[in-house]
């Protein structure tokens, strides 16, 4: 099993498309990543509800 190194700084938002899947990384504050694998039905829906709140 590799080693868990901690991550320096941010880092960018990244979104890709692994196999039949979408994964969002999302860098959290005081480190690390929320990582979320999702269809691309399920991504449609978020964009959908994250449009109704940002400006």
């Amino acid at each position: 099993m590799a080693a868990m190194k901690p991550r320096t700084g941010d880092g960018p938002l990244e979104v890709t498309k692994e196999g039949r899947g979408i994964v969002l990384r999302v860098p959290l504050e005081g480190g690390g990543r929320l990582v979320v694998e999702m269809s691309a039905d399920e991504a449609k829906g978020l964009y959908s509800e994250l449009s109704k709140v940002a400006a």
